[in-house]
């Protein structure tokens, strides 16, 4: 499970992968390398709305509260208040902004997916609310929208590709 979480004005990017026997978890913070763990689930307990689990020799008492994206966390004698925006909410939002445009110079990925087809060639003027190009991701095919008149300067991506979160796959003029 992929989700991006910011707490105390710093942002995350967190994966979770589940195995029989542990949790194995990625985690970066903004401009750092990824940091990795492993938490196995002989130390693990849950009940109602916490978890309990042992890490590296230390006890963590954990107890969520919250919805949609804000969620207070009481651990180790503090309150703490994270957004959590999950792949699904990362799409949507990668979407409505018609991808994430870098100072109006290039289209990047939200999130990994798989370019199914391509609209534009380098060098055409496209003009706002126009198709880009169709990305599958989330078994879903997205199509991504200029987000207002632009000139292609360099398609980085053709048709079949598998990309990663931040990709660039469109710079602009």
């Amino acid at each position: 499970m992929y989700f991006e979480a910011e707490l105390k004005g710093k942002q995350y990017k967190v994966d979770v992968a589940e195995t029989r026997t542990h949790w194995k978890i990625s985690m970066q913070e903004e401009g750092k390398e990824w940091v990795f763990y492993v938490v196995s689930k002989t130390d693990f307990k849950s009940a109602e709305s916490y978890i309990s689990f042992l890490f590296k020799g230390s006890s963590y008492l954990i107890d969520v509260v919250g919805s949609d994206t804000d969620y207070t966390v009481y651990t180790r004698g503090s309150y703490r208040t994270i957004k959590i925006h999950n792949d699904e909410m990362l799409l949507h939002k990668s979407l409505k902004a018609g991808g994430n445009l870098n100072g109006d110079k290039e289209l990047k990925s939200g999130m990994p997916g798989k370019i199914i087809e391509i609209f534009v060639k380098e060098g055409d003027v496209v003009k706002a609310n126009k198709p880009l190009l169709i990305m599958e991701a989330m078994k879903m095919e997205n199509e991504m929208r200029a987000p207002q008149d632009v000139k292609i300067k360099e398609i980085c991506i053709k048709q079949g590709d598998s990309i990663e979160s931040g990709a660039v796959l469109i710079k602009f003029h």
